[in-house]
């Protein structure tokens, strides 16, 4: 199948209006996420996000439908009262931003419409910017308090947290200009964020954390054949939404497209990222653990290292902060 934009935006809108007739708690529909981007194709594949908000309340949060192998769309229900308070929306980290941008697909009654206007008013002003991203940064500062006072060695539950407080610390300094980052363009498109706020060696730091400069191309691919291993183990089991057999060659071809460009560090963060959810889904003796076990340890993310990338996670954190108290200031906050 030829995958272009237009019949990406074709397959949206065709779903929505086949689930429009049959759903009849369905009050609103809206698109969201890569496909709205300039680039919704990474290695030939694509995930349509779709958001359905009803009238009653959701039995099912979130649901795959598969389309081609290339494509799945990735359905999210809403309850209706989760956008009660819109102006509030606006300073929501995850929600704001997706009701910002999103495009409205299906809204008989103008609730979107009215949603959507009160999102965007003084969206981006310096006040409602900065709360955004200090809740980002305070979810990161949390996490690692967490992490800090462990005294266990750490496994994939330590990794997944240590992830996470990175993510959230990466998406308060991405947040000041725009969306939250892609999992998998993370560390394609960070760069640009960073320089965007004049602190572009913040690219170089996540990379850092992330064991970048241990990551050769070789030792990549071989890390990729074990990930997808893993990948296909969880499948046959019962898998988490986000690790669907669905979206098995979204993530691979992906991440090959990402190993073979300019840039093979890049893939890291979906490959990883992934890679450290799957171990948590799978049972602890699990023959692919010690595949991910040894690739952590390799990174610095696992094993004896992993203390002193807390202690940097730290250190990068406290410049995150800075900087977010600084932008607040310059813009009069």
């Amino acid at each position: 199948m030829r995958i272009t934009v237009d019949s990406l935006h074709k397959l949206a809108q065709d779903t929505v209006a086949s689930r429009a007739r049959t759903d009849h708690t369905l009050l609103a529909a809206y698109l969201q996420g890569s496909l709205l981007s300039d680039a919704p194709l990474l290695g030939n594949t694509a995930d349509i996000d779709l958001f359905l908000v009803h009238t009653e309340e959701v039995v099912e949060a979130r649901e795959l439908v598969r389309l081609t192998d290339e494509v799945h769309l990735d359905i999210s229900h809403h309850d209706h009262r989760q956008y009660r308070q819109p102006r509030s929306l606006r300073l929501h980290p995850w929600l704001g931003p997706a009701v910002y941008g999103c495009k409205i697909l299906y809204d008989p009654q103008h609730f979107m419409d009215f949603t959507q206007a009160s999102v965007r008013a003084q969206f981006y002003r310096p006040d409602n910017v900065i709360a955004r991203c200090n809740q980002q940064a305070e979810h990161a500062r949390q996490i690692w308090m967490d992490l800090s006072s462990a005294t266990e060695a750490a496994g994939p539950a330590e990794a997944r947290n240590y992830l996470r407080s990175l993510d959230h610390a990466v998406n308060a300094i991405a947040c000041i200009s725009g969306p939250p980052l892609s999992e998998r363009r993370y560390l394609l498109d960070f760069p640009g964020r960073a320089a965007e706020i004049g602190h572009p060696g913040l690219a170089a730091g996540l990379l850092g954390l992330l064991g970048g400069p241990a990551a050769e191309v070789e030792r990549l691919r071989g890390w990729l054949a074990d990930w997808q291993a893993a990948y296909l183990a969880l499948a046959a089991d019962a898998p988490p939404t986000r690790l669907h057999p669905y979206r098995l060659l979204y993530y691979q071809r992906g991440i090959s497209t990402l190993l073979e460009g300019e840039h093979p560090q890049y893939c890291l963060w979906p490959l990883w990222h992934t890679w450290t959810h799957i171990m948590a889904a799978l049972p602890t003796d699990s023959t692919h653990r010690s595949a991910w076990l040894s690739a952590g340890e390799r990174l610095g993310l696992l094993g004896e290292a992993y203390a002193s990338r807390v202690e940097a996670l730290d250190a990068y954190l406290d410049q995150i902060e800075e900087i977010l108290e600084q932008w607040g200031h310059e813009n009069g906050v």
